[in-house]
């Protein structure tokens, strides 16, 4: 599919399809703007990357805590009041030095919305969700993640009885900064183990 940007003050034409449905439903009766309002508020501050990002660090300068999303990742997760539907059964995986996992969801787009957010579209891909199993270091190599020879790779798969969160590695140089200064490291890819947590 090929897409145009158009000239400049245009509207693409999916968000003029976007606001024309949003218009027809409310007329209708169908939705309520502010239920949508509160939907689409809830998923920009109170689900997402970034609840994901508080979670590793915290981990990061709590040994105690960090123990505990290990044994117990949904109960952990919880101490921190992100939980609800597509947080339930999360296991947390911490890479090494010498062990790196990465996450992906063969069957459909599992995927641990209360500290993640929604799904990007590529781990939603056939081509991601087939490739990753047969090739891992291939797909992480071509997504900007090398990783050396002597490192084990690990795909964790994500099913309705289990949704994985990676603890990726705390980058040297960060051992001055406070929790609230790593979060910004964190991102939503690390979190997944198709990158690294970015340095300071």
């Amino acid at each position: 599919m090929t897409t145009t940007s158009g000239t400049a003050g245009e509207r693409p034409p999916a968000a003029l399809r976007i606001e024309a449905l949003d218009q027809l439903l409310t007329e209708r009766g169908l939705i309520d703007p502010k239920v949508m309002d509160d939907v689409i508020t809830t998923y920009e501050t109170s689900v997402g990357p970034l609840n994901g990002a508080k979670v590793v660090a915290r981990a990061w300068t709590d040994p105690e805590y960090r123990r505990r999303l290990l044994d117990d990742g949904t109960a952990a997760i919880g101490e921190l009041g992100f939980s609800g539907q597509q947080g339930e059964h999360i296991v947390v995986v911490e890479n090494t030095a010498n062990t790196h996992n990465v996450v992906v969801c063969t069957l459909c787009s599992r995927y641990p919305w209360p500290v993640l957010g929604l799904p990007p579209s590529w781990y939603k891909d056939p081509a991601y969700r087939a490739r990753i199993v047969r090739e891992p270091r291939t797909v992480l190599a071509e997504m900007g993640l090398d990783l050396p020879d002597d490192v084990r790779i690990t795909v964790r798969d994500s099913t309705s009885e289990v949704r994985w969160l990676v603890l990726p590695q705390r980058q040297p140089g960060t051992e001055h900064l406070s929790e609230e200064e790593l979060v910004p490291l964190v991102t939503r890819d690390a979190m997944v183990g198709v990158a690294k947590a970015d340095a300071p």
